[in-house]
């Protein structure tokens, strides 16, 4: 069965601007200081409830130190990235290396969007220390595991806490794999992943609320604008399916990796 492309070589020019609207909206209402005002006061009384308990619960209290850990990131990318290139999951078969390099690609924007924006928003009065920082009572995990911090790179705060970085790469890998999912069950799956692989920071205090749900949000939307609804996607992925298609045949001949469906043979963009 031939499959449509993933990618369009055209301008989704609707969903382009409910994109960048959206995104813009979100700014503007977190730089009013009256939404700024709600959204601090909601982001403190958030933090209290995922932060407290971590003096009053043990299991409660590793779980979140085990996530706060560099290593952590790890498995969740892999864990992200499997989901992504699985076939006849969201993408049949024959589009996972298209969607895989797609995805890239939109990785690649979403860095020189919030590379720029950070760089605004850093020369500004906007920016801010991570909760952990801020709040007299914050239990901060590097206090009370000091050793963590250096071997294992555990995150508890952040002297430029927006927009966070963590939640904006968890956000567009939830958008992308939305666009293209194909069942409501498939849609809980990636934004219940989503949301519990940002807890971390939000539990240790490493970012704050907003940082997640107008800074994350706010880029992704960007990237994503930028990337699918534009025809950058189908341009790029088809000029890199083709560049790198000799080096997926000789990797796809070798026995840990011919299994893997971005092997095959008649993957398409």
């Amino acid at each position: 069965m031939d499959y449509p492309a993933l990618f369009q070589p055209k301008w989704n020019a609707k969903k382009f601007l409910l994109c960048n609207l959206v995104a813009l909206a979100l700014l503007l209402v977190w730089i009013w200081p009256t939404g700024h005002a709600a959204f601090t006061q909601f982001d403190e009384w958030l933090f209290h409830l995922l932060n407290q308990p971590l003096t009053q619960n043990k299991a409660w209290l590793w779980t979140w130190t085990i996530a706060s850990m560099r290593p952590f990131d790890i498995v969740v990318g892999l864990i992200l990235l499997m989901l992504l290139i699985k076939g006849d999951w969201v993408f049949k078969t024959v589009q996972t290396r298209a969607a895989l390099i797609g995805f890239v690609l939109t990785l690649i924007l979403l860095l020189i969007i919030r590379t720029v924006f950070s760089k605004i928003i850093d020369h500004t009065s906007l920016q801010h220390d991570s909760a952990s920082m801020v709040i007299p009572d914050a239990i901060k995990l590097s206090e009370i595991f000091p050793t963590l911090e250096d071997k294992w790179q555990l995150k508890d705060r952040s002297s430029q806490s927006f927009p966070g970085d963590h939640a904006s790469v968890l956000l567009i890998w939830a958008m992308f794999m939305t666009v293209y999912s194909r069942t409501a069950g498939q849609r809980v799956v990636i934004w219940v992943l989503a949301f519990l692989f940002m807890m971390p920071r939000l539990v240790a205090g490493a970012h704050w609320g907003q940082d997640d749900y107008i800074g994350g949000v706010m880029i992704a939307l960007l990237a994503l604008a930028w990337s699918c609804y534009t025809p950058f996607a189908a341009h790029a992925t088809r000029l890199l399916m083709r560049a790198t298609a000799p080096i997926f045949n000789v990797f796809g001949k070798l026995p840990l990796f011919r299994w893997l469906s971005i092997m095959k043979t008649d993957a398409r963009a």
